[in-house]
């Protein structure tokens, strides 16, 4: 295999347009950048740098390699200098962001058990229901349930939320159960009012993603106000599991319409753009992926 060096050599004659400028930027000599050029299209076989007096540009074949072999030399130097400075940033503060109601219930005690395993780490946890900017709020890294929109930053799916329809023993003894998305309509529903869609309720019919509208008597505009409302008999609701899991396990609420739940919602880790993650937000994103099991949630 080529040395690492010559290599640097190739990629400065390049970007730089001549062996006098790549040996300044790599601290070289002009000589020992020569002889590593020389060396690689020996090894290769074709020549890579047509040089001339004044400048030094790439071939074809040197164009494509140039291209090839760039970003693999990036990410082989920055896993040498993951590898040098893991140790010393296994400590220091740890930023996370998450949604008000999933970070206490789900993140915490993940969170709880990362830093019993690396204690010169804290960890400061804040919470929001918008997609903040992790730069402006000065965060490491997010959980974000939902599509991500485009942007710089990196993500890794940690798993899918299912979203659901239930309601309460009670109502259903009284109203009798819904069997399609349509009978929705002749049911009392617990509205969320958060947007101007808040009555159309997303599902899925025939493999086919739609919306039915819905309509009830009782509406609030914070999630634990209706899970209270469609536990007191009020009508059916719509949420995430997740965050009624605790109510259906004890047989407060009762799920139905179970064939036409929408498709499910993804939770990623999303963290800063740039080339190095420091260890402690990969350490604490591996730790995420291996511990949340969303695909339960």
């Amino acid at each position: 295999m080529d040395r690492i060096d010559d290599l640097e050599a190739f990629l400065a004659i390049v970007d730089e347009g001549s062996l006098t400028a790549a040996g300044r930027r790599l601290g070289r000599s002009l000589q020992a950048i020569s002889r590593s050029l020389a060396t690689l299209e020996r090894g290769i076989g074709v020549e890579l740098v047509q040089r001339t007096t004044r400048l030094s540009q790439p071939t074809e074949a040197g164009r494509a390699f140039y291209h090839r072999i760039k970003p693999v030399l990036q990410e082989l130097n920055e896993a040498r200098l993951e590898a040098a400075t893991r140790r010393s940033e296994t400590s220091g503060v740890l930023r996370i962001g998450a949604s008000v109601l999933f970070g206490p219930a789900y993140l915490v005690p993940v969170i709880a058990r990362f830093m019993e395993r690396h204690p010169q780490i804290r960890v400061e946890l804040e919470l929001s229901d918008r997609f903040v900017d992790l730069t402006d709020e000065g965060l490491d890294l997010a959980v974000r349930i939902g599509h991500l929109p485009d942007s710089s930053l990196k993500a890794r799916r940690l798993g899918e939320l299912r979203r659901v329809f239930f309601g309460s023993p009670e109502y259903f003894d009284k109203h009798g159960r819904p069997e399609h998305p349509q009978d929705l309509w002749r049911h009392q529903c617990v509205v969320r009012s958060t947007d101007r869609q808040d009555d159309a309720w997303p599902v899925l019919i025939d493999g086919k993603s739609g919306t039915v509208r819905v309509n009830g008597r009782f509406r609030a505009d914070d999630a634990a106000s209706t899970y209270a409302a469609v536990a007191q008999g009020l009508g059916i609701g719509f949420t995430p599991l997740w965050q009624i899991r605790d109510l259906v396990d004890r047989g407060v609420l009762e799920l139905v319409l179970v064939p036409f739940e929408p498709p499910t919602v993804p939770i990623h880790a999303v963290w800063h753009g740039s080339k190095l993650t420091p260890a402690k937000t990969r350490m604490f994103i591996d730790s995420l992926a291996r511990e949340l099991e969303c695909d339960r949630l």
